[in-house]
C-alpha cells in the first residue's frame, strides 16, 4: 500500500472503536425498544447503531465505557432491587447515568490534562528564561 493510501485507510484503532460504539449503542437502543414497545425497537435500534458507530468514528471510548459500566450496574441493581422482569428498565437508566457521568469525568479529565500542560509549560519558559540570563 503506498504512503497516501495507508494515510487513508482506518487504523485498527478506529475500527475497533466503531465495533464497540455499534455493540454498546445498539444494546442500549435494543434496551430502549424493549421499553417503548415492540413497533419502535427497529427505530430504536436503528438509531443506536447508528449513534454507536459515529461516537465510535470520533474516539468516544471513554465515554462507551461509561455507557457499557452503567447499563451493567444498572441493570445488576434493578434485578437486586426490583426483580428479572425490571432489568432492562435497570440497565436503560443506568446506561443514561453512565453517559452522563462519563461525559462529566472526561470533561474533568481533559481540564486536569489542561492544567498540567499549562504548569509544565510555564516551568519549562521559567527554566528557558534562566538559561538566557
Amino acid at each position: 500500500m503506498t504512503e497516501s493510501g495507508a494515510a487513508r485507510a482506518m487504523s485498527t484503532r478506529t475500527l475497533v472503536d466503531i465495533a464497540f460504539g455499534i455493540l454498546v449503542m445498539g444494546t442500549v437502543g435494543t434496551l430502549i425498544g424493549l421499553i417503548m414497545g415492540s413497533e419502535f425497537m427497529p427505530l430504536a435500534i436503528g438509531i443506536g447503531l447508528v449513534m454507536g458507530g459515529v461516537v465510535g468514528f470520533l474516539g468516544g471510548r471513554r465515554f462507551l465505557i461509561s455507557i457499557l459500566v452503567g447499563t451493567v450496574f444498572g441493570g445488576a441493581l434493578a434485578w437486586l432491587l426490583a426483580g428479572p422482569d425490571r432489568i432492562s428498565y435497570g440497565a436503560g437508566a443506568g446506561a443514561a447515568m453512565g453517559g452522563f457521568l462519563g461525559v462529566q469525568v472526561s470533561m474533568l479529565l481533559d481540564m486536569r490534562a489542561a492544567r498540567k500542560a499549562e504548569a509544565a509549560g510555564a516551568s519549562v519558559e521559567g527554566v528557558t528564561q534562566d538559561a538566557r540570563q
